[in-house]
């Protein structure tokens, strides 16, 4: 575990650190915990990120935390980002969905403009959409297959899942 743990509740710290080396960080900073622990996580050469407890509160630094994980989608690592009620992930490509356990599925371009979005086994279909920054034409689909698919040529797809 990664960070300054200024907002974590001590007996849940305690519980870890008998789980997993933790490596705390100064809280002034230039950089958020989450960006610090995904740049030591390539450097590691992990293949995938978990992060958890990165949807929170404060919305700067929720927001902060999804465009840190470009680093990982840049650096060809899954990398997603989850909570009791959402799950949040950067793609780039072709990717299969899996969402079961939610009730809506959303993409919101991470990038100026992503080309080329097709989705399959979803409520509502896109065919060689292109989606640019303020639209929301991707927000609050519904998987009805087992498995969702989604396609795109150029740029960068934030997906959500949400429970709620």
């Amino acid at each position: 575990m990664y960070g300054d743990f200024d907002s974590v509740n001590k007996n849940i710290l305690s519980k870890y650190k008998e789980l997993t080396n933790i490596h705390k960080f100064n809280s002034e900073k230039d950089y958020t915990d989450t960006d610090i622990a995904i740049k030591l996580a390539v450097e590691l050469d992990a293949t995938e990120i978990i992060i958890i407890g990165g949807i929170g509160t404060r919305l700067d630094h929720t927001i902060a935390n999804v465009q840190s994980m470009r680093t990982a989608i840049k650096n060809n690592i899954k990398c997603k980002m989850i909570d009791q009620n959402n799950e949040i992930m950067l793609i780039n490509k072709k990717t299969r969905i899996d969402a079961s356990r939610y009730s809506y599925i959303s993409i919101l371009p991470l990038t100026t403009e992503v080309t080329g979005i097709t989705l399959k086994g979803f409520k509502y279909l896109l065919d060689n959409k292109t989606l640019k920054t303020g639209e929301s034409i991707g927000v609050s689909n519904e998987q009805i297959e087992k498995y969702g698919i989604i396609e795109l040529k150029q740029g960068i797809l934030i997906v959500i899942k949400a429970r709620d």
